[in-house]
């Protein structure tokens, strides 16, 4: 690719236009994905004193918005070969910003769980084409870094809800949280019209290539994962095995996430502001948590990399299970942070990796598909068995055993196939 077949927007540029995409998609993720899915952990407390909500039907409001989310999921493949990867992101996220801010008016659970299930299919048809886009952008010596960065666009929304939103409970009064659902809508407006202006579906739109990365000092020149096409019964069996492992993501992840303020405050006694604080450091240390097991991935291998996150998180879910000390509890938050937005990067690379570049965003759609089937199952099962205890523990438990599966499922993964 010539320079003179570069389009007049990326001359000027000190950088490729692939991070532009990267920063692109991590906007686009802290407006879907963070605000859009988990500034409800900082939500339920007040809207659920205010609305008189259960534990069960604060899960199901989670669980809701996952059915949304894997109905765009599933749909997904179709409306990026209608629309395109650039045009469904925008469409998503202003479905996330017009049912955020009904929300606001909703005045009993029914309301509730019906707009949110639609903010969830805004969340799942932003953020499948933003990671599809990485295979296209970026070669496999940097993919799992890339996919990294893109993904703490959802700790920088966490950060951010775990600080206004007890700010607008405290300035507002108990109907605060109606005023956060607005602000919190108008910001992923916001997102959407920057993702409009910057996202591009493919570099032969600016007259460019992929961004390949150089190989390692004194490594030699490996031989590339096979870009070939693999048969239907192995793309069948790679697929089902990478969906499982993501789905026990999903069903353990979402537990915490979404029942970790409701535990602190409800169980533990701490402030409403107090559980804000460790929901904001939650954020601010999964800042690191894609890059770092992204790139750590590109390195040792998914699989290896996989094992590692799993292990972590199920440390963190004991820690918050066992009535340990407060120590305990720093620990697990910390656990948690760090290892949060790992999994999705490591899985976006790993599609790519398998399957190669041009399959990369019909195959994370597939395994994201089967990770939303954990999501909805977590919420709910956790909400009934809080109900049926009378304590998150239990929760937190089963969040446990079912990470450590993770951990023997990544076990098992495959080497993608050389050349």
């Amino acid at each position: 690719m010539t320079a003179t077949s570069e389009h007049p927007l990326v001359r000027r540029l000190p950088f490729h236009y692939a991070w532009a995409i990267v920063a692109a998609g991590c906007i686009g993720l802290f407006a879907a994905l963070g605000l859009g899915r988990f500034a409800l952990g900082m939500l339920l407390p007040s809207m659920g004193q205010s609305l008189e909500l259960s534990r069960s039907e604060m899960g199901w409001i989670s669980t809701g918005n996952f059915i949304g989310y894997m109905a765009a999921v599933t749909l997904g493949g179709r409306m990026v070969a209608r629309w395109g990867a650039r045009n469904t992101v925008v469409a998503g996220l202003g479905l996330v910003a017009l049912s955020m801010m009904a929300v606001s008016r909703a005045e009993g659970f029914l309301q509730v769980l019906a707009l949110y299930v639609v903010t969830g299919y805004g969340s799942g048809a932003a953020n499948v084409p933003v990671m599809g886009l990485i295979a296209h952008w970026f070669g496999r010596r940097v993919r799992g870094r890339a996919a990294g960065f893109v993904v703490i666009g959802s700790g920088f929304a966490i950060m951010t809800a775990g600080v206004l939103i007890p700010a607008i409970n405290a300035a507002h009064g108990a109907e605060g949280w109606r005023f956060a659902w607005l602000v919190i809508g108008l910001m992923v407006l916001a997102t959407a019209l920057i993702d409009l202006l910057v996202l591009r579906n493919h570099p032969s739109e600016l007259g460019l290539a992929p961004v390949t990365g150089a190989p390692a000092a004194g490594a030699g020149t490996p031989a590339p994962i096979c870009a070939a096409a693999p048969s239907p019964s192995a793309k069948r069996r790679i697929l089902a095995h990478l969906g499982a492992v993501y789905a026990a993501f999903g069903f353990t992840y979402v537990i915490y996430a979404t029942f970790i303020v409701t535990a602190l405050v409800q169980e533990r006694g701490f402030p409403e502001s107090t559980a804000g604080m460790f929901w904001s450091w939650i954020g601010f240390l999964s800042l690191a948590s894609g890059p770092v097991f992204g790139s750590l991935s590109d390195r040792i291998g998914r699989r290896a990399g996989l094992m590692i996150v799993f292990s972590c998180q199920a440390a963190a879910y004991v820690l918050v299970a066992l009535p340990l000390p407060e120590p305990f509890l720093y620990a697990s938050i910390a656990l948690f942070g760090l290892v949060v937005w790992a999994v999705p990067s490591i899985m976006a690379a790993a599609v790519g990796d398998y399957l190669g570049p041009e399959q990369a965003a019909s195959s994370f759609g597939t395994i994201t598909l089967i990770f939303a089937l954990g999501q909805i199952c977590g919420p709910a099962v956790a909400g009934w068995m809080a109900d049926a205890w009378g304590s998150f523990s239990g929760a937190f438990a089963m969040a446990a055993a079912v990470a450590g599966l993770g951990v023997a499922g990544a076990a098992f993964l495959p080497n993608p196939k050389r050349h």
